[in-house]
């Protein structure tokens, strides 16, 4: 996969894709290459106003595009429910599903329903995504589930007595923890969807440090505007542009080949460079704490994944 690019992508006429926090960043760029390529887009983003200028702007950029805006909280599930809903009425299939949006390092707070806003919106609400949308996925050949972690996820393994860090909030281990538990889901459904036969690939990747605005959130919902203006002038100077971000979640969605369960980030030092196979830390490959993960955020999310029981 040396120097592999946008440019690179296949065909992707015919073929939709939903892109969760696609109206910036790494997601507005993988829904924009994808768009570029031929794939039928649909941004999936918590903004109405937001998603709706992300999807106007993807149509100039990209003439003859087709990419639409449908409203999704991952922070909420009723909403969660609602989008799959949605799609079920309005789509025939869905070929790529990019589990991108998320949030970092934010003071602790909860998502509408109760959950820890790292936890929540980064793992359960892409869990119960996918869940939901898994008929469609199942029903589509060669489709994929790409799930986006980071390199940080090998700051805190998950601790499944508290998932929800109730007994201790500490930012930065919280975003990692959530970030192992992306890893963790996508292990667990790649050895689920084996178990039936299913050639649906679940695969993972990561962005290196790259230039978005998920860095500069924590400062800014406390007030630290010094150390907002700090991250900002730092990931700009060391970090990758969002373009580069993006590319290994894109690899990952549409190159030949590319292995369920594998773990695609950029190739120098997992910092920055074109799409490589990336270093992961061990717990995130242990079937015990993928099969205890899934229960848990089954029963949290009331999501089950029937289909994927033997």
């Amino acid at each position: 996969m040396t120097g592999w690019d946008a440019g690179d992508i296949p065909d992707q006429s015919g073929r939709t894709a939903v892109v969760t926090g696609a109206n910036s960043g790494i997601g507005y760029v993988t829904a924009r290459e994808l768009a570029r390529k031929g794939a039928r887009v649909v941004l999936a983003c918590r903004s109405e106003a937001r998603g709706s200028e992300a999807a106007d702007r993807l149509r100039t950029e990209v003439p003859g595009a087709r990419a639409e805006f449908v409203r999704l909280d991952l922070g909420d599930l009723e909403s969660v429910r609602e989008f799959a809903a949605t799609y079920e009425r309005g789509y025939d299939r869905l070929d790529l599903l990019i589990n991108n949006a998320g949030v970092m390092a934010l003071p602790y707070g909860l998502t509408a329903d109760g959950f820890e806003t790292q936890f929540g919106v980064n793992h359960l609400g892409h869990f119960a995504l996918t869940g939901l949308l898994l008929p469609a996925l199942l029903g589509t050949p060669g489709a994929r589930v790409v799930t986006v972690s980071s390199f940080m996820h090998a700051l805190a393994n998950i601790d499944i007595r508290d998932l929800n860090s109730e007994r201790q909030y500490r930012r930065w281990i919280a975003y990692g923890r959530s970030k192992t538990a992306n890893l963790l889901f996508t292990h667990e459904l790649a050895r689920r969807l084996a178990t039936i036969g299913s050639e649906v690939v679940a695969a993972a990747a990561h962005p290196g440090y790259a230039d978005t605005n998920l860095h500069a959130a924590g400062p800014r919902m406390t007030g630290r505007k010094a150390a907002e203006r700090v991250v900002g002038a730092g990931v700009r100077v060391l970090g990758q542009s969002a373009e580069a971000g993006a590319l290994p979640a894109l690899y990952a969605a549409t190159a030949p080949g590319v292995a369920p369960d594998s773990f695609t980030g950029p190739s120098f030092a997992m910092w920055r460079g074109s799409p490589a196979r990336s270093r992961r830390a061990g717990w995130t490959l242990d079937d015990l704490a993928g099969e205890r993960l899934w229960a848990a955020s089954e029963e949290l999310t009331g999501v089950t994944y029937e289909a994927l029981k033997a």
